[in-house]
């Protein structure tokens, strides 16, 4: 499950990876708003849907589920993150493969500023690759 929200641009470059890593996964595309979730289909996702509980239901069924730091904290990516929606991503009993970015409040420690998000989104497909 790949999550994102505002433009699904995070979300869209997760899936192009994913795609091209030749993993064969099935990627369910799970955006926070309709913008997000037909950017993240026009990737390629295999399926996609829309909003709080498609969000909440997929989490609680995702075998991975890879997103921006932020869909772990209530209210972040500018309130478009319901505590509700923050919650199931957290508990859900899946490896959640994050990537850090140091915005909405959150400041991850150690992570590089001169990294950019195309490196960030590679190590994640190179850590999803491993535990596969």
């Amino acid at each position: 499950m790949v999550v994102d929200g505002q433009g699904g641009g995070l979300g869209k470059a997760v899936i192009e990876k994913l795609r091209e890593a030749g993993l064969g996964a099935e990627v369910v595309a799970v955006g926070t708003n309709s913008l997000a979730t037909s950017a993240m289909m026009r990737a390629g996702a295999t399926s996609a849907a829309t909003g709080e509980n498609a969000l909440i239901y997929n989490a609680g069924i995702a075998d991975f589920i890879i997103g921006p730091i932020g869909m772990i904290s209530a209210n972040s990516m500018l309130g478009e993150i319901s505590p509700a929606m923050a919650g199931a991503i957290a508990s859900a009993g899946c490896m959640k493969l994050l990537i850090p970015l140091n915005k909405c409040n959150l400041y991850v420690g150690g992570v590089s500023e001169d990294s950019g998000i195309s490196e960030k989104i590679d190590d994640i497909i190179s850590k999803l690759r491993s535990m596969l």
